[in-house]
């Protein structure tokens, strides 16, 4: 009798613990961040924070975003649908003016509908209102982009103020999105490349006063194997890890309100990016430097690092935070058909719902870059299908402008040597078809699409992709060899019909 006693209290206070401890989610992305930290090994750039946060956290080391581009993959991250499902298509902003569909129920509009106090604080980049609503809110459509998203004082300000507005009987949701380090050479090159510059108190520059700058040496920095090996590159490289070094700052920050507010012990909090670093081969594309993302998660009390191989995808945020907080997806319907999440909840993930897969989706990033890629990335192989492959591929301005690219352009030109992987030429046309043997070419060089010996892979691939595409709703099914017909006659058996224009 006693031991049943005993048992039964136990279990009591383990789900009692449980119900405390699954109470409020911070959720923190990088716009354009990579792997520059020690976690995921670089010596040089300095991110002790992140560190810090990574030493009780689970490490992924296959974590992908579903992709490349800030609007879309942004929309993605607070829905839990790809780009071409919830229908932000390209960039949000300005002259681009891509939108969620109205329908879409966004992890913001959830919180909301269960009574959980959502804020936001720096880049927001998605849109409508109605879709992603949120109770405390300093973005850019309101304040200056760089003041919420790259001034850590006024961040850390901004966080004590969400928390200091909270009824603390209220679960939350607190979505930080920093601007860095993203580039700032475009908007703003009076800051430097990397807005490396902003607040470090030079004539001008302004002043952070919780930031201290961290300043390197170009022959210091790691380059990558997608980055030229050129002065230029790493001057450029050397100016990416200053903002990221002011990056980490800013999350030792919002951590330390976090535990000021006594909510360091009963919040699950999530760091990763929205999606490549912007570098050849990074932002905007579907190759690994452009789809491959840092992140962690910690549980509250959790003391102790691991690290986890397995693939996990930006669409597995949503269903996390929601089996944390206990609510559950709607049945709903968008564009006649029903919306199911593809990803799965990463608070199960020792267990046998294991993904053999992860999928992306990339429409365009500007309102002119129309280059629609579908991919699938197992552990072993990836599969690229380049819609528009019959154009070059697009270069956005911010990219275009910024040292190492135009560093490229020249010594193209010039037929000088570029100290790079690849080459422009090759870079701009891309194949129909790309299929990578990841054990073999982890950097993505040869593709093997049309080697006999991997036919099978190839059609097993395929088939999954044509699945995912079906399964989330993809306009882009029949592109673009062919036409979707899927009303009138064609309202009960969707058709892809042949266009016979030689693809």
């Amino acid at each position: 009798m006693m031991k049943n006693i005993i048992f039964v209290l136990l279990l009591f206070k383990s789900l009692f613990c449980t119900i405390i401890l699954a109470k409020n989610v911070l959720l923190i992305v990088a716009d354009d961040g990579g792997f520059e930290t020690q976690v995921y090994g670089n010596p040089v750039c300095k991110t002790p924070h992140l560190d810090k946060l990574a030493s009780k956290s689970t490490i992924f080391k296959n974590a992908f975003t579903s992709v490349s581009s800030c609007s879309p993959s942004r929309s993605s991250i607070l829905t839990g649908l790809p780009q071409h499902q919830n229908g932000m298509y390209g960039l949000h902003q300005d002259i681009h003016h891509f939108n969620s569909f109205d329908e879409v129920k966004s992890l913001s509009k959830l919180m909301k509908m269960k009574n959980i106090y959502s804020g936001i604080i720096g880049k927001k980049h998605v849109g409508p209102e109605n879709v992603y609503p949120f109770d405390f809110a300093y973005t850019e459509e309101t304040n200056s982009i760089n003041q919420v998203g790259r001034n850590i004082t006024k961040i850390k300000d901004l966080v004590h103020e969400f928390f200091s507005t909270l009824n603390h009987s209220q679960p939350f949701f607190l979505y930080v999105a920093f601007h860095d380090p993203h580039r700032c050479g475009h908007t703003n090159p009076e800051y430097g490349e990397f807005c490396e510059k902003f607040g470090n108190g030079e004539e001008g520059m302004g002043i952070i006063p919780d930031w201290k700058p961290e300043h390197y040496k170009p022959e210091d920095v790691i380059v990558p194997y997608f980055i030229p090996d050129t002065p230029t590159a790493r001057a450029d490289i050397a100016a990416q890890y200053t903002t990221l070094s002011r990056l980490d700052q800013g999350i030792g920050l919002v951590l330390k309100e976090l535990k000021e507010f006594n909510h360091d012990n009963d919040t699950l909090v999530i760091y990763t990016s929205d999606n490549g670093i912007p570098f050849p081969s990074g932002r905007t594309n579907l190759y690994d430097p452009g789809m491959a993302e840092p992140f962690l998660m910690h549980l509250p009390q959790q003391t102790y690092s691991q690290v986890s191989e397995e693939m996990v995808s930006l669409l597995d945020i949503v269903p996390t935070i929601l089996e944390w907080f206990n609510v559950k997806y709607p049945d709903y319907k968008l564009n006649g058909m029903p919306v199911q999440l593809s990803g799965k909840s990463l608070l199960q993930s020792t267990s046998l719902k294991k993904s053999e897969a992860v999928f992306a989706s990339h429409n365009l990033h500007e309102v002119t870059m129309y280059y629609p890629i579908r991919v699938v990335r197992t552990n072993s192989y990836k599969l690229i299908h380049n819609l528009n492959f019959k154009m070059p591929f697009p270069i956005d301005q911010d990219f275009f402008i910024s040292p190492t690219f135009q560093d490229l352009l020249n010594r193209t030109v010039e037929k000088k040597e570029t100290h790079w992987y690849k080459n422009l030429t090759d870079y701009y046309y891309r194949p129909e078809w790309e299929l990578f043997d990841l054990e073999k070419d982890s950097n993505e060089r040869y593709n093997v699409v049309n080697n006999a010996a991997y036919h099978s892979i190839r059609t097993t691939l395929q088939k999954m992709l044509l699945d995912w595409q079906i399964s989330t709703n993809d306009p882009w099914i029949c592109s673009p060899s062919g036409v979707l017909e899927n009303k009138g006659r064609f309202k009960e058996n969707p058709t892809c019909l042949p266009l016979y224009n030689g693809v």
